[in-house]
C-alpha cells in the first residue's frame, strides 16, 4: 500500500537549473510515484550554516505517494550523488498549520477572543 512521503533536497547551488531538473526526474522515476507527485522549488537560498565549502544551496521540496518497499534504493541513489548536498525524506501525514474550521466553529472563537478582550479592560 502507497504511503505519502514529502522529501526536501539541498542540492549544490553551482548546478545549472536543467541539470537538478534532471536530478529530480531521475530520482522521481526511481519512486514510480507518477502523477501523486508535486514539487515546489524553492530555488537558490543561504544555507542556516556551513556545509563543507558551501554557504548557499538549491532547495526542492517533493511530495509524493510511494511504497515503502522502494525508498531503500531511492535514498541510495541520493546519498550516492555529488550534486545532493542534504536530504530528509519523512512521511507527510498532513499540511504544516492548524486543522481547518467550519464557519460555525470560527464565529465561536471569534465571540470567544472578544469576550476574553472585555475582561483583560478592567
Amino acid at each position: 500500500m502507497p504511503r505519502r512521503y514529502e522529501a526536501v533536497y539541498i542540492f549544490d547551488s553551482t548546478l545549472e537549473d536543467t541539470a537538478i531538473q534532471e536530478k529530480l526526474g531521475r530520482f522521481h522515476a526511481m519512486l514510480g510515484a507518477g502523477d501523486t507527485l508535486n514539487v515546489d522549488h524553492w530555488g537558490r537560498r543561504q544555507l542556516a550554516y556551513s556545509i563543507g565549502p558551501r554557504d548557499n544551496g538549491y532547495y526542492a521540496i517533493a511530495r509524493f505517494e510511494a511504497e515503502p518497499a522502494v525508498l531503500p534504493e531511492y535514498e541510495r541513489a541520493l546519498k550516492l550523488d555529488d550534486g545532493v548536498v542534504r536530504y530528509l525524506v519523512a512521511l507527510h501525514e498532513h499540511e504544516v498549520g492548524a486543522p481547518p474550521m467550519s464557519e460555525e466553529e470560527m464565529a465561536a472563537g471569534r465571540t470567544a477572543r472578544s469576550a476574553d478582550d472585555d475582561d483583560d479592560e478592567d
